[in-house]
C-alpha cells in the first residue's frame, strides 16, 4: 500500500535510503546511505525513525549488499544474521 508501484514511498524500496529518511526527503539524490554532512538534528531523526517505526514496526527481511559483501564483493564471513535485529542505527556509521 505505501511501498509499492506508484505509492508514496516507492522510491525508498529496494535501497539503502537512509539520508532521505534523515532529511525526510525522497529527492533522489538523498536515497542513499551516505550520511556524509547531516546535522545533529537530522541524525537524531534518522535514530528515532528507526527505532521508534522501523525496529518496532517492520519485521526484517533482508540485508543490503553492504553488509553481506566486503567492498571486493566476497562474502562478509564476520556477517551473522542472527546477530542483526539487535544492531544499533548508530552501528551504521
Amino acid at each position: 500500500e505505501f511501498y509499492g508501484r506508484g505509492a508514496p514511498y516507492n522510491a525508498l524500496t529496494g535501497k539503502d535510503s537512509t539520508r532521505g529518511v534523515a532529511k525526510m526527503s525522497l529527492d533522489p539524490a538523498d536515497l542513499t546511505h551516505d550520511t556524509t554532512g547531516l546535522t545533529a538534528e537530522e541524525l537524531k531523526s534518522l535514530d528515532d525513525v528507526f527505532t521508534k517505526v522501523y525496529k518496532a514496526k517492520y519485521p526484517i527481511v533482508g540485508y543490503t549488499a553492504r553488509r553481506i559483501l566486503n567492498e571486493d564483493g566476497s562474502p562478509n564471513l564476520d556477517f551473522k544474521p542472527e546477530d542483526q535485529p539487535h544492531f544499533d542505527i548508530k552501528d551504521e556509521f
